[in-house]
């Protein structure tokens, strides 16, 4: 990438922690639909805290450990996908990184059992049955939830930005569904799943997020879905509005993105500069048009105000983060292989058929 111009001088470098958390699906080998063999997985790691159960039995969700460097982050994902991958061979199923399951998925009957699913499931059930999609959450380590707050508001303009990068479900009910995040259309079903509000303060945050359980919109804090929000169990702010992304070098990129997003509103909170105004409307409106239409869709820049394709905001933005080389090694070779949803695309119309997709899409998954 070349022509990067700034307006403002790059943040300064600062360390910090990274985890992510990769939601996948299980598919069949017979013809690719979705397979509900993660309890017999989860039996074969004995309790691994690193590969973990998902609202339904044909999903499954690794956990990278608390990270200080993306070469462990790289290493870790690579780790637990090749895990996952092998044992969900053994059981005659694909794990595939797919936000969305390409073909139509079951409903309550699959669900997990938990006691926590099952309320779910009881407060919201055509949500739970119908919206089980799979995201890629990265959590970044903040000073404090009062600095949490502020970030939250100056990560606000980037969502959309995130979720254009990650898109990664175009096929879904055996179909190309003429949407590049698929997911985010289900997801955003939810009545919590939604960008952070600007909040003054942690207590502002904490407030909010108590009116929407007592009005019954959420079961507990677990359950507030914002795109974006202080994690209810880490000292993080944690990111969720990306697809789980089709490869390992996809992954990379949005938990690197998302840690120098945070560096960079750290930085522009200790210099004073000033809030981005952009309306929730405007916010929820670049979100959709990324869902649909990607990089190509229009955003806005926080800094200047101009209204660009993300794939220019990328080139205006890369020079103002801490560290941006390693950002820039992995854009390029996003740009050189394609989005995961371009390339599902791809895939779909060589595949010829549902089970050959499903291998394709695992193929891909540990490529």
């Amino acid at each position: 990438m070349s022509g990067y111009g700034t307006t403002i001088p790059a943040a300064r470098p600062r360390t910090l922690t990274v985890g992510v958390e990769e939601e996948f699906l299980l598919l069949d080998h017979a013809e690719g639909r979705p397979a509900l063999a993660a309890p017999a997985i989860l039996a074969l790691f004995d309790g691994d805290p690193c590969i973990k159960a998902e609202a339904m039995r044909y999903q499954l969700e690794t956990v990278t450990g608390v990270c200080t460097d993306l070469a462990q982050v790289a290493e870790e994902l690579s780790r637990h996908r090749a895990l996952a991958s092998r044992a969900a061979e053994e059981l005659g199923c694909h794990l595939v990184a797919c936000g969305i399951a390409p073909r139509q998925a079951p409903g309550l009957s699959a669900l997990t059992a938990d006691a926590r699913y099952r309320e779910l499931a009881a407060r919201h059930g055509s949500l739970v049955a119908s919206s089980c999609t799979c995201g890629c959450h990265v959590h970044v380590g903040i000073p404090s939830r009062e600095l949490g707050v502020q970030i939250l508001t100056r990560l606000r303009p980037y969502l959309a930005t995130l979720l254009a990068l990650s898109a990664n479900s175009p096929i879904a009910d055996g179909g190309d569904t003429g949407w590049v995040s698929r997911r985010h259309r289900q997801w955003s079903r939810w009545p919590t799943a939604a960008p952070p509000r600007v909040w003054r303060s942690a207590a502002d945050y904490d407030a909010a997020v108590c009116r929407l359980i007592r009005r019954g919109r959420a079961m507990d804090e677990r359950s507030v879905y914002f795109h974006a929000r202080l994690s209810p169990r880490y000292p993080t702010v944690e990111l969720r509005v990306m697809d789980t992304c089709l490869s390992v070098e996809d992954t990379l990129l949005m938990a690197a993105m998302a840690r120098a997003l945070v560096a960079l509103a750290i930085a522009d909170v200790a210099r004073g500069v000033p809030v981005p105004t952009l309306s929730d409307r405007r916010i929820v409106a670049e979100l959709n048009a990324a869902a649909r239409h990607g990089l190509d869709a229009l955003a806005v820049d926080p800094y200047t105000s101009r209204v660009m394709p993300h794939r220019d905001l990328l080139e205006i933005l890369l020079p103002r983060l801490p560290e941006p080389e390693p950002i820039a090694l992995l854009l390029q070779g996003l740009a050189l292989r394609g989005t995961g949803a371009a390339r599902q695309r791809t895939m779909w119309a060589q595949a010829g058929s549902p089970r050959r997709f499903a291998q394709l899409l695992a193929e891909a998954t540990q490529a």
